[in-house]
């Protein structure tokens, strides 16, 4: 299959996985949208990345952390009990992301 087609199908399972808990807990829409774009973007990043060499479950979560980095600034300010968990959760689903992408590619 066409690489871009698969990591828009995983960014999309990826981004829906995120936003599930927050739909069940009645969250902004705005925050809701926010997370799933993020992790349908940062899917096709992972999975058509190759950085330094790095074996490919250590990148998808490293980038994911990295790019989840500026939305935990912002969220720190109003909710430090956030911070874990979304650092957390970029830390799991950018492995599963690029575990997908090994499985898939």
């Amino acid at each position: 299959m066409n690489t871009t087609f698969i990591s828009i199908a995983i960014g999309t399972a990826a981004g829906l996985l995120d936003i599930l808990p927050m739909i069940l807990q009645k969250q902004e829409k705005s925050a809701i949208i926010s997370a799933f774009l993020q992790y349908f973007f940062v899917s096709i990043i992972i999975v058509n990345i190759n950085l330094f060499g790095l074996p490919w479950w250590l990148q998808g979560g490293l980038i994911a952390l990295a790019m989840a980095l500026p939305v935990v600034v912002i969220v720190a300010e109003k909710d430090k009990k956030a911070v874990p968990i979304i650092c957390g959760t970029a830390v799991v689903l950018g492995t599963l992301i690029s575990l997908a992408g090994q499985v898939l590619l």
